[in-house]
């Protein structure tokens, strides 16, 4: 019972003892709410370091690593338990957790450890990595279990029915039928392939003969089956497969085979040691457009249960994948960079095919490199780590040539298929077709009347890189970035390809007034139109982001590509990479001048991966290949070395190069990336980061220097780049100044972020 007090009972007191007064009471009120529960620490997927407390319960479970859904301001997010049962840090009044998710941790210790070491590493907030790592329904808040599905199956009513019966109702008819080979679920009976009418279904229960029922999915059980014999290895293959299946224990091996080699044969001969033991192989690709590919090859060797990850899934076919995976029911797990988080009950193996490419570093966000995840993962789980590719990486290279990876060489091409053959042509004083010269399209003319196929890159997709007035020279630039409109003819409209602005296409110059409106430059879509022209008789397919969109449309064009539907094909980088054409044996770069003289110390490596790259979809059967270079810079070094030496003469050489001016791999970047709307306020941002940075003899800070578009999106681009001779000094400068860095008023009127072992600087 509460007693009311008069106000002649009140006694005056002074200020001091009022603030003596309230504080007592508070914390006699903060002691009574804590009596019963206790304060654990959580990791928020938000852009700040710091972890935050709540309190929980003294009754409730909890353990570290699982989810919980928390109060944070006017929203409620889930998070990840970090600690539990702390110690009180500051005066401020806690907030109880509204509900725990998880009754145990959701990754295996393994994997734990990776993301915490990873968010130290990559120096990001721990709760926005933790985040990343899962699968978005999981950040949701839902279940980490399989969703129970609704299967309908047929009565006995529905067994006895004579189908000849439903003669005046086909639909009904063809769905008791398709019932009668077993039960389906609400997916199948929806898919549009399939075209079960819900009418005809509703019409089947409303007489009996179907019932629905619900069933929980579980994670298959599987045992290795190889629906095909392995294929012959030459003595190089064979080498290398007795290499890794001696493997005991974390060793990473470096697979280097010219395009050709017979690389995926290995690859798989050594799957199969593993998957025999019961334990599963994860197999990284660098993007979306490898992985059907690459789940065909598997499927034809091994019959057993394999899953893929990556962005191309829907949310529940991706938590469905992860769960297969994390349960032991997935023998082979395929995915793109983010599967590296993906946790497996019996780990193996890990595959990261094409090391080199730049897709494996995730480029905003959380700014991790899933091969350089890898080798720490394979470290952790003590499994064996397979990098594979035609043109590796100079990080990789230089890591086989200091021993700490083991390096296996594959050059000569397997089975019957030969080197192919080089040819530069100088575009100086060329009569040019959309880009072909006269030799070039002799060559075409002569390969595709032997009746084999012909592939061109070109790296520019649209139908004009730039639209220009013919009489006033006035082009069309984006109003917000430092680049020039592409043409899109067929959609009719320009397009920034940096920030997405659209633009109607015009029909007057802006300038002038004037209608000679003309495209400058070739892309894809150009090209298209011409070589149609050119070649009547043999249709062209085209390869790129925009004749891709659409779901399953890109499966579509690789198998029309692999079949040869079509002589000539035309592409962009989504067809340079591992794509097997057995009748492609004539190979075109059309353009590639502009990475000979780029201001990023990359480019050259680029582009020899790139040329390589190419090169080796050309003659891959038994029948001969040749790739084509067209350049008006034949003389350059970096051609003339890749044509007469090839990549790894090229890596080499580059290699020293990069040690004589301390360049990647020979030291360790860090890069800060400031942008605003105001010029001046970028540069002073990164001013003021500049000079809290301590003065170290191996340490060099370059910058501020403007991006190399120093204007995207409307905003003004700057970096500060920071050059040390030791990782551990650079770890060690980053703790030291970053806690700081949040004070500063110049970046607060910015956006700002932290690239470590940055690979982009556009």
């Amino acid at each position: 019972m509460i007693k009311r007090l008069a106000v002649a009972d009140v006694v005056p007191c002074s200020p001091l003892d009022a603030v003596c007064l309230h504080a007592a009471l508070m914390h006699r009120k903060i002691a009574a709410m804590t009596a019963d529960t206790r304060i654990i620490r959580v990791a928020l997927p938000v852009p700040l370091a710091q972890l935050y407390d709540y309190d929980l319960p003294l009754a409730q479970d909890i353990v570290v690593g699982a989810r919980l859904r928390v109060p944070f301001g006017q929203r409620q997010l889930v998070g990840i338990c970090m600690a539990d049962q702390v110690d009180a840090e500051g005066e401020f009044q806690r907030k109880p957790a509204l509900a725990v998710i998880d009754d145990q941790p959701l990754w295996p210790q393994p994997i734990w450890q990776l993301l915490n070491w990873a968010a130290g590493y990559y120096c990001h907030a721990l709760g926005d990595a933790l985040a990343h790592a899962m699968p978005v329904l999981l950040r949701k808040g839902e279940a980490a279990a399989y969703q129970s599905q609704r299967y309908y199956r047929l009565s006995e009513a529905g067994e006895d029915i004579d189908i000849n019966a439903l003669k005046r109702a086909p639909q009904q008819q063809r769905l008791l039928n398709a019932l009668r080979q077993g039960p389906l679920s609400s997916a199948q009976i929806n898919a549009t392939d399939e075209g079960f009418s819900a009418a005809a279904l509703r019409a089947l229960q409303e007489k009996g003969w179907v019932h629905a029922e619900q069933r929980s999915r579980r994670a298959p059980s599987w045992q290795l089956q190889q629906a095909e014999a392995p294929l012959p290895l030459n003595k190089e293959q064979a080498i290398a497969v007795a290499a890794i299946n001696r493997a005991s224990g974390a060793a990473t091996y470096l697979l280097e085979g010219v395009t050709g080699s017979g690389k995926t044969e290995v690859y798989l001969q050594a799957m199969a040691e593993v998957l025999a033991r019961g334990q599963q192989v994860l197999l990284l690709v660098p993007e979306i457009g490898l992985t059907p590919q690459t789940l065909a090859r598997m499927q034809a060797r091994f019959a057993v249960p394999i899953v893929m990850l990556h962005s191309g899934l829907t949310d529940r076919e991706r938590l469905d994948a992860w769960l297969d995976a994390r349960d032991g029911g997935a023998a082979i797990v395929v995915g793109t960079r983010s599967a590296i988080f993906t946790p497996c009950q019996r780990l193996g193996m890990i595959i990261i095919d094409e090391e080199h490419d730049a897709s494996f570093k995730q480029q905003d966000g959380f700014r991790y490199n899933a091969r350089d995840l890898a080798v720490k993962r394979a470290q952790l789980e003590q499994v064996p780590l397979l990098l594979g590719s035609a043109t590796p990486s100079l990080e990789s290279l230089e890591n086989a040539r200091q021993q700490r990876y083991h390096w296996l060489q594959l050059k000569q091409r397997a089975g019957g298929a030969k080197a192919v053959k080089h040819r530069v042509i100088d575009l100086k004083q060329q009569p040019l077709e959309a880009g072909l010269s006269t030799p070039l399209l002799t060559l075409m003319q002569t390969t595709l009347d032997k009746g084999e196929q012909v592939l061109l890159f070109l790296n520019r997709r649209g139908y004009a890189p730039a639209l220009m007035c013919h009489e006033c020279g006035w082009l069309a630039q984006c109003p917000r970035c430092d680049a020039y409109f592409t043409v899109h003819q067929q959609l009719g409209l320009l397009q920034c390809h940096h920030c997405g602005t659209q633009r109607p296409l015009p029909r007057q110059c802006h300038d002038c007034g004037s209608t000679q409106l003309v495209g400058r430059g070739v892309g894809t879509e150009q090209l298209e139109q011409v070589l149609s022209k050119r070649f009547p008789d043999h249709p062209v397919l085209r390869i790129d982001r925009d004749s891709t969109r659409r779901k399953g449309e890109l499966d579509k064009h690789l198998q029309a590509a692999t079949e040869a539907r079509y002589p000539i094909l035309l592409g962009t980088q989504m067809l340079a990479k591992g794509h097997h054409f057995p009748q492609v044996t004539l190979v075109a770069l059309l353009d590639v001048d502009a990475a000979l003289y780029s201001a990023d110390f990359r480019a050259p490596e680029r582009l020899g991966q790139l040329y390589t790259q190419v090169a080796g979809r050309a003659g891959r059967a038994e029948k001969a290949g040749m790739v084509v270079l067209q350049t008006h810079h034949p003389e350059h070094d970096l051609i003339q070395d890749l044509i007469n030496n090839g990549y790894g003469h090229f890596a080499l050489t580059s290699l020293q190069e990069r040690q004589q001016a301390a360049l990647p791999p020979c030291s360790h970047l860090a890069l800060f990336r400031a942008e605003g709307m105001q010029r001046e306020q970028v540069i002073a941002a990164l001013d003021a980061l500049s000079a809290q940075l301590p003065t170290h003899p191996q340490v060099q800070v370059l910058g501020p220097l403007p991006a190399l578009m120093e204007r995207k999106a409307g905003r003004y681009r700057y970096q500060l780049l920071l050059q040390c001779e030791q990782r551990a000094i650079r770890q060690q400068l980053l703790q030291h100044v970053l806690p700081t860095l949040a004070r500063l008023p110049e970046l607060r009127k910015v956006r700002w972020s932290l690239d470590i072992d940055p690979q982009d600087f556009s």
